[in-house]
């Protein structure tokens, strides 16, 4: 028997209920394209959501598309984006993707994994959720908190996020895969957070098996 995945959903969105949205899920909701979203995807790497959401806005004020991202320079779009995490290496990754989309996807982000992971800077977390919010499509894409707390729950074993991501996917139905990621993002930053989490007002408590937790509150 399955867990009661649509009771353990709603018991985190009733919980949230209007607590403000991972970062890229904002970009995401304003209507912005999938290139918009795979590039403030790109910024929010180890980057704090307010910082993303100001820096994806400078940058976006300044160049809308591919062509218009490459003819900033590399130290201007770095400039842009600053106090994001790694901006300089930041602004040479964004400018590379910018590049290859003009030159082999016709200036479009590509809708396909192995497309989107073969791009500078893009790794798994980036392409699934680009997939999700940019395009629709069910993808799981497992950040440290999905990873913790899917792990902490008891739901996978896991050594790291693809092994969570793979675990998931087999048990995780599909109407669940673009949601896991913004609920038990801002879950993780709330509640279930890296060390003493706050076990005692955890709505999901009844179906985790607390692994690894030695404080809590």
């Amino acid at each position: 028997m399955g867990l009661p995945w649509a009771r353990i959903v709603n018991a985190l969105r009733e919980h949230l209920g209007s607590s403000p949205l991972p970062s890229v899920s904002q970009i995401a909701r304003s209507d912005l394209t999938p290139f918009h979203i795979l590039v403030s995807t790109m910024i929010s790497l180890r980057t704090k959501d307010e910082v993303t959401l100001a820096a994806s806005e400078r940058l976006f004020g300044a160049a809308q598309s591919p062509a218009g991202m490459l003819a900033l320079s590399e130290d201007r779009i770095a400039e842009l984006i600053y106090p994001a995490g790694f901006y300089r290496t930041k602004a040479g990754n964004i400018r590379k993707v910018c590049r290859v989309l003009l030159e082999r996807h016709g200036g479009q982000v590509p809708a396909d994994i192995d497309e989107l992971v073969a791009l500078p800077g893009v790794g798994r977390k980036t392409a699934n959720l680009v997939l999700g919010l940019g395009f629709g499509i069910e993808a799981i894409c497992v950040d440290t908190h999905v990873h913790r707390i899917a792990n902490r729950c008891g739901w996978v074993n896991s050594r790291n996020p693809d092994e969570t991501e793979r675990m998931l996917a087999e048990i995780l139905p599909g109407q669940h895969w673009i949601a896991i990621n913004e609920l038990l993002v801002a879950y993780g930053q709330r509640v279930c957070t890296p060390t003493s989490p706050r076990c005692s007002s955890c709505v999901i408590a009844w179906q985790c098996d607390r692994v690894g937790v030695e404080r809590s509150r």
